[in-house]
């Protein structure tokens, strides 16, 4: 008895380590199909936007007001059935990702996505899995370091990181809304930790007016 019962214990932590293999081999298989599409959508819209800021430099017409109006929507482009509001760029840690203007659990499967707010507003959040080349990296993001969101309009928002936190997945309130004096950020960017049982916030504050892409490069 004591034998077969053995050898049950043996099959089944074979099984167990056959799964823990399978299921580590699918997460490296879903990042890096997750990283190739959110590369792919982000080659098609930087070749949007560089038709869009060449026609307003064309135009000479661009001029953005002294006091941002905090009701104005975000320009979104429609790009294989999805709908994008730009994309972020973080220096420190090589990350270039598109931005969806919705999140959905099906949208995080290919790039980030806004859970609330806007640019205008001062108060836009974005998330993403993290996935090792999404948002897995923004936890080590230290005070200061630089981000930068461009949005549909060719114009390119300039944030620092203020701080991190890290949230409980029912304190939505506290994620998306300044309920504190103390709560200093005007864009924030999320992901689950390890594990998933809590969330990763980091806190950026914008640091001067958008300007037009072509502006930043000279």
């Amino acid at each position: 008895m004591r034998q077969k019962i053995g050898k049950i214990c043996m099959v089944l932590g074979a099984l167990l380590i056959l799964a823990a293999a399978a299921l580590l081999a699918y997460n490296k298989w879903d990042a890096a199909r997750a990283d190739k599409a959110a590369q792919q959508a982000l080659g098609e819209l930087e070749q949007t936007l560089t038709t869009t800021v060449e026609e307003k430099a064309k135009s000479e017409t661009v001029v953005l007001q002294p006091e941002l109006d905090p009701a104005q929507p975000m320009t979104e482009t429609e790009l294989d059935g999805w709908s994008y509001i730009g994309y972020l760029s973080i220096p420190s840690i090589g990350l270039d990702l598109p931005v969806m203007s919705e999140w959905s659990y099906a949208g995080l499967k290919i790039a980030p996505g806004r859970y609330s707010g806007s640019t205008y507003a001062d108060n836009m959040v974005v998330c993403a899995h993290n996935y090792a080349k999404h948002f897995s990296p923004i936890k080590w993001l230290a005070e200061g370091a630089q981000v930068y969101f461009t949005d549909m309009d060719g114009m390119r928002w300039s944030y620092e990181v203020s701080y991190v936190e890290n949230l409980q997945p029912t304190q939505i309130e506290k994620m998306t809304e300044k309920t504190e004096d103390s709560d200093n950020w005007d864009l924030t960017l999320f992901t689950c930790t390890t594990g998933g049982r809590a969330r990763c916030a980091v806190r950026c504050v914008r640091t001067g007016y958008p300007v037009l892409t072509t502006e930043t490069a000279e």
